[in-house]
């Protein structure tokens, strides 16, 4: 996570001395597509029998961005459906289930003289579980609200065209039933990173 910051600043540091950039202003609209990969923390809770570990995804991601300040949007993140594995600690896999993230944030755009443009975001997540399946029995997991953190940077490659990346922290928490009954908390807080092409209107 560090080496993936570090990685940004330095990106940003080298080419800020290119071509001015265009400030987003108050009115404008941005559209992005790209990828997310979601990386849940290491250790996501205890589930009877044991710790669950939940695995990674990478799927399509869509953003939609409008300006209420000159440099200040409001922003909203979609995607395609993720699926996670859910691996126990001395059991090994136990089950699977998808979930949709969408989060809306308000970002800070940094104005600067160069192409590349940082900002940074605060915003609320709601994720929805959906389509549980466990090999001990009926799984549920519930939905999640929590705050969502966003850091990142627009590469400016044309008037109207910039390449994003960006790093999200995203507070995931949901209470799991198995056959009915509670059996913990999973503890999914992912580190959500993304790359995109962002289109300004």
């Amino acid at each position: 996570m560090r080496k993936l910051i570090s990685a940004l600043s330095l990106s940003a540091a080298a080419l800020a001395l290119a071509a001015p950039a265009v400030a987003q202003s108050q009115g404008d609209w941005t559209f992005g597509v790209g990828v997310a990969h979601v990386a849940p923390k290491s250790n996501n809770g205890t589930l009877a029998p044991g710790v669950a570990r939940v695995g990674n995804e990478t799927q399509l991601q869509f953003t939609g961005e409008y300006f209420i300040r000159d440099n200040i949007g409001i922003e909203l993140l979609a995607a395609t459906p993720f699926t996670h594995g859910i691996n126990v600690d001395g059991v090994g896999y136990v089950g699977e289930a998808k979930q949709l993230p969408p989060t809306l944030s308000v970002n800070y755009h940094i104005p600067t003289n160069g192409k590349i443009t940082p900002f940074v975001g605060v915003g609320i997540n709601y994720t929805t579980f959906f389509e549980e399946r466990s090999t001990l029995g009926t799984l549920k997991l519930d939905d999640s609200f929590g705050l969502a953190l966003n850091l990142g940077a627009d590469w400016q490659i044309s008037d109207r065209g910039a390449m994003r990346f960006n790093i999200r922290y995203i507070d995931i928490d949901s209470d799991v039933t198995l056959n009915g009954a509670p059996i913990g908390t999973a503890e999914i807080d992912p580190i959500v990173a993304g790359v995109s092409y962002v289109h300004r209107f």
